[in-house]
């Protein structure tokens, strides 16, 4: 796989190395190179010193024949600007943003050409609640532009969906149960799978069907 990473700090050098080491063709776009704390290197990972906001850089590193940019710099505009390029210029399949400020995540949807927005704030906030959250529906992460969702409900003892089999649910169509965490650990779900309290629940959910699972899995006296 192709790689290109827009911004050498912390995040996006990681990312490069780490991509690298896996074996994919990586190239790591900084502007600043002296401003780098440290600098990855591996045979199949090329650096490049540019503005990656520049079309004449993005068709330098052959974005054209890219299967995924990721924009990694600090500044939100440099990355609306980086995906923007990259899906209109340049076609590229997956787009993975990195959203700073969590006041700009609306800003971060297909119409600028992002398919995945990642803000550490909101994955932050989300795994904070899903550890410390009963009864209360969770959104862990959201992808294909906005449309997809991973939930999780740890389910209380009041729960509507206590004691019944995944078959005998109704749950939305648009909703599947993809995982189940019991006593620390992972049950493949299946249609004879019973739900019991204290099980947390993991779901895809596809469009507006939230308010549908909150009602089977939490009930509709959720606070």
């Amino acid at each position: 796989m192709k790689v290109i990473i827009a911004g050498a700090g912390a995040v996006g050098a990681f990312l490069a190395e780490d991509l690298a080491n896996a074996g994919h063709i990586v190239t790591l776009i900084e502007k600043n190179i002296s401003q780098t704390e440290r600098i990855p290197t591996a045979d199949n990972l090329k650096l490049m010193e540019s503005d990656a906001c520049e079309v004449d850089t993005l068709q330098r590193a052959d974005l054209v024949n890219a299967d995924v940019v990721v924009a990694t710099t600090g500044d939100d505009e440099d990355n609306l600007v980086i995906f923007l390029l990259a899906k209109q210029e340049f076609a590229v399949p997956r787009v993975i943003a990195r959203v700073n400020n969590p006041a700009n995540h609306w800003m971060f949807n297909q119409s600028w050409g992002v398919d995945i927005a990642v803000s550490t704030p909101h994955l932050l906030s989300a795994l904070v609640q899903e550890a410390v959250s009963v009864g209360s529906l969770v959104k862990l992460f959201q992808f294909d532009k906005g449309n997809a969702h991973l939930i999780e409900v740890t389910l209380a003892e009041q729960s509507p969906a206590i004691g019944m089999a995944l078959t005998d649910m109704t749950l939305p169509r648009r909703a599947t149960v993809v995982a189940i965490i019991r006593d620390g650990q992972v049950i493949v779900p299946r249609g004879d799978t019973v739900l019991n309290a204290g099980d947390e629940v993991m779901l895809l959910a596809m469009g507006n069907c939230e308010d549908e699972v909150r009602e089977m899995l939490v009930g509709t006296d959720e606070r």
